[in-house]
């Protein structure tokens, strides 16, 4: 077939390509040059803590360069202007409806909570936070939410700077072991699958909340708690594979899942993966008080809800999330310890009261370094 561009049309097409790939590849170095650096989730379901003002300032003290906020609370909004501190915050599920209902209520929330603070360094929206698919009367809004959400940040010119996801459980899972083998469970397939699907197609990571301390209280016959510790030479052999860590292989679990999602035939017979969107840990730290005494698992008195392990815990964290996972080895994995207080007032068990790293008056509860 004849060329149906003369040489130079061709020649400008080209470089109008390569000038997009580049544009592309700038893009998502803008979106994800940090990934692996651990932040800290920002409760405030406690009495006596300490204003938005001097939490920010903890922050910065401690050198945690990232923040998780549940909701766009101005108080906390107007403490990070110009501190130079990323921030992932959240939409509340009771916002959920009003916003999948209308573009243009979208584009309100994105004009009174991002564009109205340009010296804060938002990087992601969290849409809704652990929505249960099969039985939260929200569940049906997080996707439209999310789609108007993101038009409304893109439309604010804002599309290269913020990413637009949700936060999940790790319940969704129908099965995580081994983790090649992860899979969602059927009744929440139809949930996910346009979910991840948007965030494969506009760069996003799936956020998810991951807890190797719940794993552990839940199965301790068959989980081993310097495991769930993320201990070294504390690993095993799932599937053929080694993995190191719980954490890890919970990742790969959530990576499998969205690889059958987005591809049925897709077999778990290697490593070798389907490309789907990153994962953010959004969640993860361990309780340091409040666990009861479950039976023993032969490694101490059963009772993993301790400031020891808890500090165990969090130090190895900082560890291995420089590193990847066996399904993703060269993809550090971005995370947010929860949390940064104790939360007096939080509903639940006592042990979901004490996740805290600080204390109110500003003071470690155990030592920590944020690199």
């Amino acid at each position: 077939m004849a060329n149906l561009f003369p040489l130079s049309m061709a020649t400008s097409q080209k470089n109008l390509m390569s000038t997009i790939l580049m544009l592309g590849l700038l893009m998502i170095m803008s979106l994800h040059s940090t990934v692996g650096d651990v932040g800290v989730c920002y409760g405030r379901l406690g009495k006596k803590l300490p204003c938005p003002k001097k939490v920010v300032s903890l922050y910065k003290k401690n050198n945690i360069k990232k923040m998780r906020l549940y909701d766009p609370h101005q108080p906390t909004l107007r403490a990070l202007g110009g501190a130079d501190i990323e921030l992932m915050v959240g939409i509340p599920e009771t916002d959920l409806q009003h916003l999948a209902q209308c573009q243009c209520h979208a584009n309100a929330w994105v004009a009174g909570n991002i564009s109205a603070y340009p010296d804060v360094k938002f990087r992601c929206i969290a849409v809704g936070n652990e929505i249960n698919p099969s039985s939260s009367p929200y569940s049906s809004f997080v996707f439209p939410a999310m789609q108007n959400i993101y038009r409304a940040i893109c439309n604010a010119g804002l599309g290269n700077q913020i990413t637009v996801s949700t936060s999940i459980k790790t319940d969704v899972l129908e099965k995580s072991s081994p983790p090649k083998d992860g899979e969602f469970r059927s009744n929440v397939t139809g949930y996910m699958k346009p979910i991840v699907e948007f965030l494969r197609d506009t760069n996003a990571p799936l956020l998810v909340n991951v807890y190797p301390y719940f794993a552990y209280m839940n199965d301790m016959k068959n989980i081993s708690l310097s495991f769930a510790l993320l201990q070294r030479n504390s690993g095993v052999v799932l599937g053929g594979v080694y993995y190191d860590n719980l954490f890890y292989a919970i990742l790969d679990a959530v990576y499998a899942a969205m690889e059958r999602i987005l591809d049925p035939s897709s077999l778990s017979v290697s490593l070798v993966s389907v490309p789907t969107p990153s994962v953010t840990v959004s969640e993860t730290g361990h309780s340091s008080r409040g666990g009861g005494k479950p039976e023993s698992d032969g490694e101490g008195d059963g009772d993993a809800s301790t400031v020891e392990n808890a500090r165990i815990y969090n130090n190895n964290l900082m560890r291995i999330v420089k590193k990847g996972t066996p399904k993703r080895p060269d993809s550090p994995i971005e995370t947010y310890i929860f949390a940064m207080f104790d939360e007096n007032e939080k509903p639940g068990p006592e042990y979901e009261k004490h996740f805290g790293i600080f204390l109110p008056n500003g003071k470690r509860k155990y030592r920590l370094r944020f690199y």
